[in-house]
């Protein structure tokens, strides 16, 4: 069986109502550091927000021509040579086929790439073992003891950062890069 087809694409405008309704889904919201059903107003609030907003680069992962989720960068700081990466796959089909490592490799790859940076960052519920386990093998180290707790489903929980270099990358880009070759995600 053929591993799917990976795309980042930029977030579009069209791309609004569905990114409510992924981002209010309980497959999504587990994730997430809130646990409120989130309007139609604030959604709109935020959505115009990063119209424009250098800081800040979306793009919607579609897998095999269909839209499944979203990723992005964020806090980029050119001075500083840095940013934070966020996603999430909301389409409950494409979970455990190896996408989700494809976009983190994607993201990355824009970030040091594309975008020159020269770290980056990232925040994950101690509880998120999977994603925990898809950034420690990218090279990301846990940053410091957890300094930051959000209340999920009535209870405190611990929010670890997570910091990659980009010597670091390079280090074990071929590795991972060879593994989603030899899968079928990547044709280069």
């Amino acid at each position: 069986m053929a591993a799917p087809k990976v795309e980042l694409r930029p977030l579009r405008s069209d791309d609004r109502d569905r990114l409510l309704i992924w981002r209010n889904s309980p497959e999504v919201a587990r994730y997430m550091f809130t646990d409120h059903q989130i309007s139609a107003a604030e959604h709109d609030h935020w959505f115009t927000g990063i119209e424009g907003d250098a800081r800040r680069a979306y793009w919607i992962v579609n897998v095999d021509g269909a839209p499944a989720g979203l990723t992005n960068l964020y806090d980029i700081d050119r001075g500083s040579s840095c940013c934070a990466w966020a996603w999430y796959l909301a389409e409950p089909s494409v979970r455990g086929k190896g996408v989700g490592g494809c976009v983190g490799y994607l993201v990355i790859e824009k970030a040091f790439d594309e975008f020159g940076l020269g770290e980056l960052s990232c925040e994950v519920l101690a509880s998120n073992h999977r994603a925990r386990r898809l950034y420690q093998k990218f090279g990301f180290r846990e940053e410091a003891p957890p300094r930051r707790r959000v209340l999920k489903n009535g209870a405190l929980e611990e929010v670890l950062e997570l910091g990659l270099r980009a010597q670091t990358w390079a280090a074990v880009r071929p590795q991972i890069h060879q593994g989603l070759r030899a899968a079928g995600f990547l044709d280069d």
